[in-house]
């Protein structure tokens, strides 16, 4: 008596191994990214242009502070995936990871590879986006 073969509805010890791989690697550049997002943050906020005037000074600091939203709103999106990242390692360790939470059906390879934080089917994506 030999195994049924049908559909894979898991990934293997070495295929997870593979994504785990993957995940902490972007994982380490998203939080290198976030540091150098917050350091950058922090000197605009310690440096001042106290030695201007006027007009100039209006423009300056209308600046400094688009540039501080933005780099407060890339920061908050870099924090965002980071979790995401955190989460997709807790999916692998507690066996869950690549599986469509929508058709319980197993993520294809490429997807996971280009979003391994996903949790969605590339089908599932696109039904619910309709």
């Amino acid at each position: 008596m030999g195994k049924k073969k049908g559909p894979k509805t898991r990934y293997t010890a070495k295929e997870l191994k593979e994504f785990e791989t993957l995940i902490n690697t972007k994982l380490e550049k998203a939080r290198t990214e976030l540091n150098t997002l917050k350091q950058t943050l922090k000197r605009s906020n310690d440096s001042g242009t106290d030695n201007t005037a006027g007009t100039l000074k209006v423009l300056e600091d209308g600046a400094d502070t688009l540039e501080k939203e933005s780099l407060s709103q890339l920061a908050a999106r870099q924090q965002k995936f980071i979790v995401n990242l955190e989460n997709a390692l807790i999916r692998i360790k507690n066996g869950t990871y690549g599986i469509c939470k929508d058709t319980g059906k197993l993520i294809s390879k490429a997807r996971l590879r280009a979003v391994p934080h996903t949790m969605q089917s590339i089908e599932a994506k696109l039904n619910r986006d309709k």
